[in-house]
């Protein structure tokens, strides 16, 4: 609890930095919001010219779209500084967080928080909403809580996946492009039901980064699309907590290994 309070506090501090400069934030939220909001507009054009994706339609996308969105907004809010892990290597001032008492993932987290990013999960969520006015579902209450699961998990996810691209940092100096591949290209993949991809591609992002138990099994039987048994698609988000688990496992990994920067 006393960890909590601590990062509660990190936040509050980072938040006020943030808002010093209002004019700023606002015009970073509103960019963050226009290139997400484009973004969409080239989905929307696609189904627009050719009515519809392997029988999915521009309202079912915009659940698998939402749910990767909202996720991945989430997930860049709270991890930024892992995500510009590279710099704390090279300066060693990662140095100095190994001298306080706390968790360096606490006060990785803590050091950080792009509030900016409101734009994009604002965007997606919006995206969301419209999906499921347009369908217009006879949803029960699992329902809404199997969605809530799946960006709980989805967000997970994405950051386990960015704990793990700044692990590598410790061995490369500087983070692996390739890890772009599955945070970028994830988020990007995520927005699309799954089944639209060729068999290699939707067996890399389910059994090796497990993006359809985030939004494709979760989503498919809210759509009533029921690819896989309801027991799967309820239990699937917990692989995103999973990978966060183990993306902490591999940073602790990292950090025995960690040599310093030698300045």
């Amino acid at each position: 609890m006393n960890g909590l309070r601590l990062y509660g506090r990190m936040l509050a501090v980072a938040m006020r930095s943030q808002l010093q400069y209002r004019a700023s934030f606002l015009l970073t939220t509103l960019g963050n919001f226009i290139s997400a909001f484009a973004d969409f507009l080239g989905i929307w054009a696609f189904f627009d010219r050719f009515g519809g994706l392997q029988g999915w339609t521009l309202a079912e996308t915009a659940i698998f779209y939402g749910i990767g969105n909202v996720s991945f907004a989430l997930s860049e809010m709270f991890a930024r500084e892992f995500d510009v892990f590279g710099s704390h290597v090279r300066t060693g001032s990662f140095d100095r967080m190994l001298l306080r008492p706390r968790s360096t993932v606490l006060q990785m987290m803590g050091a950080q928080c792009q509030i900016m990013r409101i734009g994009r999960l604002i965007q997606g969520a919006g995206v969301l909403a419209a999906g499921v006015w347009l369908l217009r579902p006879a949803w029960g209450v699992q329902h809404w809580l199997l969605l809530l699961a799946s960006i709980i998990g989805g967000t997970a996810l994405f950051f386990g996946l960015i704990i793990m691209q700044a692990t590598c940092c410790f061995w490369t100096v500087e983070s692996l492009e390739i890890w772009n591949c599955v945070t970028d290209g994830g988020r990007t993949v995520a927005q699309y039901p799954l089944d639209i991809y060729e068999k290699p591609l939707r067996h890399f992002f389910t059994y090796l980064v497990p993006l359809a138990c985030m939004s494709y099994w979760p989503g498919a039987y809210l759509l009533g699309r029921g690819y896989v048994p309801a027991w799967v698609s309820f239990l699937a988000p917990c692989a995103g907590i999973l990978i966060f688990l183990l993306s902490i496992w591999v940073w602790n990994c990292g950090i025995r290994h960690y040599r310093s920067c030698g300045s």
